[in-house]
């Protein structure tokens, strides 16, 4: 007979005397393990850190870059009123003090997870039908509106549009995985999620200035920007109060841009540097000078020629005029295998106070001259105003939405 044989003498076979030794081992040591896991470690002077939530400005603008991000637009539910969305601001503000600080919600279903706030910000935006749902058309600003088309858009519905949006930026993962699960929860009588993408960085520290990353095509990019705390800073991304009540606010565009990684990687260092006007090694412009340095498009190589190629992208999002500028906060992602490749790329978050004088320009020509669009295409694209900051007893909007 085929098989394992038995044998009395022996009493049981090899293989369930292994199995049952391995069983038993098993039991020991799950219960050594259970005496010697230690409780969940304190949170570390880095998940201790936090930034106010209160100010003249929402946090998450002008806030050092973190780690990680999540982006989520919902859509206000038929039928809803101003006063209802007030509420909802309501809610959200005393959600987003308590988070940010590192204490539980109200009704918080997991309150554990609100001891490591690791520098979590909150920052919250109204899209157009926040305006038409509490009938305050006259309140929008002229700009609050679908981006024009652009040559090489191939815009999806799943990453386009949206009532509200809130942008959760933190150094651990957990702790937005958690705020996302409150400020959806206290959402859901008001509202419902359109779309959610998932950022990341480099963590802090791991780059020469702690804020400096790559994005997954292995470039330093969109790191020019204005200062925070400085006058430049201010005109280019706070809002003057046109209209008034968005004082202090600002516009955030958000852009998923999918990246061809397979077909990219198929050129050599040379020709990426040249697809990008910068060095692979350090990110420098390829006419020389650090990083942060703005690229100087009339220096010449050796050759005599353009040392950064007329269709390099630094050379086309260089701005053109002193009101042509943005302050970028811009994310990777990677969502896995889709049917063809991979769905990888960047979410490129852009804040301004005018989209209409600051960014549609310098996309306009980057969608028609970049050569980096042979291997990039924008699949989503939003445009939300950002209300200004909030003080103890008031709450994020209440500038629009007071009744």
């Amino acid at each position: 007979m085929k098989g394992e044989p038995v044998n009395s003498s022996r009493g049981v076979s090899r293989r369930r005397f292994l199995l049952g030794a391995a069983g038993s081992a098993a039991l020991v040591s799950a219960g050594r393990a259970a005496q010697a896991l230690p409780a969940e470690p304190e949170a570390s002077p880095a998940g201790e850190a936090t930034v106010p939530a209160q100010g003249e400005h929402q946090a998450g603008v002008d806030t050092p870059l973190q780690s990680a991000a999540i982006f989520t637009a919902y859509n206000l539910v038929a039928g809803i009123t101003r006063v209802e969305i007030a509420r909802l601001m309501q809610l959200w503000t005393d959600d987003i003090v308590r988070l940010t600080q590192g204490r539980p919600a109200l009704g918080d279903p997991v309150p554990e997870l609100a001891a490591i706030p690791a520098r979590l910000t909150v920052t919250v935006g109204f899209g157009p039908g926040v305006f038409a749902a509490a009938a305050m058309e006259g309140a929008r600003p002229s700009w609050l509106r679908p981006l024009p088309a652009f040559k090489g858009d191939r815009l999806q519905a799943d990453w386009s549009g949206g009532d509200l949006l809130v942008q959760l930026c933190a150094d651990d993962p957990v702790t937005l995985a958690h705020a996302d699960q409150v400020l959806t929860s206290t959402a859901s009588s008001f509202a419902s999620v359109a779309w959610q993408q998932h950022g990341f960085q480099r963590a802090r520290g791991m780059t020469p200035d702690g804020t400096v990353g790559r994005n997954l095509m292995g470039f330093v990019d969109g790191i020019v920007n204005p200062v925070p705390g400085t006058a430049d800073f201010d005109a280019v991304v706070w809002n003057p109060g046109q209209p008034p009540w968005l004082k202090g606010g600002s516009c955030l565009i958000v852009r998923r841009i999918r990246m061809d990684l397979q077909r990219w990687s198929s050129l050599d260092t040379r020709q990426r540097e040249e697809v990008f006007g910068r060095t692979a090694a350090d990110g420098s412009p390829l006419s020389g000078g650090s990083p942060q340095d703005r690229p100087d498009l009339d220096a010449r190589d050796s050759s005599g020629l353009s040392a950064i190629p007329l269709f390099a992208h630094v050379r086309l999002a260089a701005p053109t005029s002193p009101e042509e500028r943005i302050l970028r906060r811009p994310f990777n992602y990677d969502s896995g295998p889709i049917a063809g490749g991979r769905d990888s790329g960047l979410i490129f978050a852009a804040y301004c106070a005018n989209p209409e004088r600051q960014y549609i320009a310098m996309q306009r020509r980057l969608a028609d001259h970049d050569l980096l669009n042979s291997w990039v295409s924008a699949v989503g694209s939003a445009v939300f105003a950002i209300p200004p900051g909030f003080k103890d007893g008031h709450y994020l909007g209440e500038s629009l939405l007071k009744i």
